[in-house]
């Protein structure tokens, strides 16, 4: 007798083994959850047949609520209802100044440093929002898979730095969600493209079938802009170059045209929280409106008028403007111009507006692909790679290789920036660097590891500091310490000092409380080329300065150790005078006065260090005949 199993119209029975998983765009505006069934990627509805969930968190008194019942209350509780919460992720209470000037919100500093929003629940951060719009999305999908999940990729920003992405992996163990990766939305955008076999593309080719093609991904949200560059080749994604703002997307739209709006109505004082919510959910219709009209009446806090797509244009034109020129630079990482791009692929809500995809064409000299529904395409791309981690598709069907979007180093003496990882390389990686002691008898040394792209430490951000105790006493340069940075494929950083003659190590896991303000990533890398040449001048002038230190440490203590002994009066005093001017040297700021100073009271010093030498041979032979010295040769 054979046993038939049945199954629903377009759904082929899964094998008991076939494990569960799932890709999560937790985006700033809408959030989704995706999988693979019967081979297809699919965005998963809710009860009400919705693939988008609100990222919205109402907290009432007794009951939170997520989603579309908690938007209906955004403008009648403002205060407790929690919009664009993506925004806030791996930011200080300062950072978020730059998110507006006016934010509907009553917040409040925890002791991390991490803002928290004061509800009617309690103090709440955007980790446990977050978490709670997670939290909904596992919900839908272990009610369409019928089954705990095995894990989930969520989807991240490209330009999210060490504190974002750790605040997001913080958010799913709160969810109780198994991350099984943090996937950049670019990639995942790529991957969705890149292995849809059978789309039939605008420009009439098709990215997975192509040998090799280099694409870009631009990829406009709710709350963040990424731009990224991939080259395709038979199922590796290798990403070229990203760059990006994580503070700069459809909300900052909607505050454009919000003011200009309040500007026309005479509202001109400081709005209450819910005068302030209903301008901008008023706002963000008005945009979308003129997706399909060319003008539309705006009626807001007893005023009405008429706003144009020009006008709409005009008030965002800053902010697209502001997108593409992070697509030049991300090009120039990449070696590449525009005209070397085969593809563009646009992802994102926002990129729904006109404005944006005319713009992006301009840039591109090509129009862009939107075949795959911008809002659902990262989730799509998620769920293939969850697929394939959790074992139901062979995994060198797709190789996915991202890069970090800034350098990583430690701090070296003269406060310079050493960079032992730099921006744009693929990750996971892995790299180590030697350092040695500065003084003589050295038995620690401090790790101040680092982000950023100029010289000077000051100018870069401080991630972590440990320290490396119980270094073998040793002469100067003797030691041997060996760095190590370790960058896994959700982007997080391992950094370990070890001293390699004694084997004593030290490590720490990097976990900054809050990450980079919306102008720090952007500001980092236009320094770095506004300032290349001065940043050269100043380390070479900390590197001899640094020099000229450890040399005029090492003849002064070795003066006082036996220079009254080995030189007469007129010789001491010559070394004496000699370290004098160059310690005033040192200070004069002119590098190439300070490397002829090093060379010439290294040459005074020749004769000293002759005699120092024949001194300790004498010493050490005293008591030994030249027999004995043979026998132990």
């Amino acid at each position: 007798m054979v046993l038939l199993q049945i199954s629903e119209p377009g759904q082929s029975p899964e094998p008991h083994q076939r494990r569960r998983a799932v890709g999560i765009d937790l985006g700033t505006t809408n959030s989704l959850v995706a999988t693979v069934r019967s081979g297809t990627p699919e965005t998963l509805l809710d009860s009400e047949e919705q693939h988008l969930l609100p990222s919205v968190v109402h907290y009432g008194a007794e009951e939170v609520t997520v989603g579309r019942s908690a938007y209906a209350q955004s403008s009648s509780d403002p205060l407790n209802t929690l919009i664009s919460v993506k925004r806030f992720m791996g930011r200080g209470l300062e950072d978020i100044k730059t998110l507006g000037s006016q934010l509907p919100y009553e917040m409040v500093a925890s002791d991390s440093g991490m803002p928290n929003f004061r509800t009617a629940a309690g103090d709440i951060s955007p980790v446990a929002a977050s978490a709670e719009i997670l939290q909904k999305l596992v919900e839908r999908a272990e009610q369409a898979l019928d089954g705990a999940l095995d894990g989930a990729v969520i989807t991240v920003p490209a330009y999210f730095d060490e504190a974002q992405r750790q605040a997001t992996k913080d958010a799913a163990t709160l969810a109780g969600v198994k991350v099984l990766r943090l996937l950049n939305e670019p990639t995942a955008a790529a991957v969705a493209y890149g292995l849809d076999q059978e789309g039939d593309l605008d420009q009439g080719s098709d990215l997975g079938e192509s040998k090799e093609r280099v694409i870009a991904v631009y990829d406009l949200g709710g709350g963040t802009f990424d731009i990224s560059i991939l080259r395709l080749s038979q199922g590796v994604f290798e990403v070229l170059a990203t760059g990006g703002d994580s503070a700069l997307g459809g909300d900052d739209f909607d505050h454009a045209l919000a003011q200009w709006i309040a500007e026309q109505a005479g509202l001109v004082q400081d709005l209450g929280p819910s005068e302030q919510r209903q301008l901008l959910i008023e706002a963000r219709k008005a945009k979308e409106a003129l997706s399909d009209q060319t003008e539309v009446n705006v009626s807001v806090v007893g005023w009405s008028g008429m706003l144009s797509r020009e006008q709409l244009n005009t008030l965002i034109d800053p902010l697209i403007d502001k997108t593409l020129r992070s697509c030049k630079r991300a090009l120039r990482d990449a070696g590449l111009k525009a005209d070397g791009v085969a593809n563009v692929v646009m992802v994102g809500g926002s990129t729904r507006t006109l404005r944006v995809r005319q713009k992006v064409a301009e840039a591109f000299a090509q129009d862009p692909l939107v075949n795959i529904d911008p809002d659902r395409v990262v989730a799509i791309g998620a769920a293939i790679q969850a697929d394939v981690l959790v074992g139901n598709k062979p995994g060198d069907e797709m190789l996915l290789l991202d890069v970090i979007p800034l350098s990583l180093g430690i701090e070296t003496m003269g406060g310079l920036m050493e960079k032992i990882i730099h921006r744009n390389t693929t990750i996971p990686v892995a790299k180590a660097q030697d350092f040695t002691t500065f003084k003589d008898g050295q038995t620690a040394m401090a790790i101040h590891v680092l982000q950023g792209e100029r010289e000077l430490i000051s100018d870069c951000r401080s991630l972590a500091r440990f320290e490396l105790r119980g270094i073998p006493a040793m002469v100067a340069g003797a030691a041997k310490i060996r760095v190590s940075f370790q960058v896994d494929a959700d982007g997080l950083l391992n950094v370990s000092a070890k001293e390699l003659t004694s084997d004593v190590e030290a490590h720490i896991e990097v976990k900054p409380s809050y990450g980079l303000n919306d102008d720090d990533v952007t500001r980092m890398l236009k320094e770095s080329y506004t300032h290349a040449r001065e940043d050269m001048q100043v380390r070479a002038l900390r590197e001899q300065q640094v020099d000229a230190d450890r040399m005029y440490e090492d003849l002064l203590a070795a003066l006082n150790e036996d220079g009254r002994q080995l030189l007469n009066d007129d010789e001491y005093h010559c070394l004496e005078v000699a370290l004098k001017d160059l310690d005033q040297i040192r200070q004069s700021g002119n590098h190439r006065e300070i490397a002829r100073h090093i060379e010439m009271v290294s040459k005074t010093s020749e004769e000293f260090a002759a005699r120092r030498m024949n001194a300790s041979i004498q010493k050490a032979l005293a008591g030994h005949s030249l027999d004995d010295v043979e026998k132990d040769v």
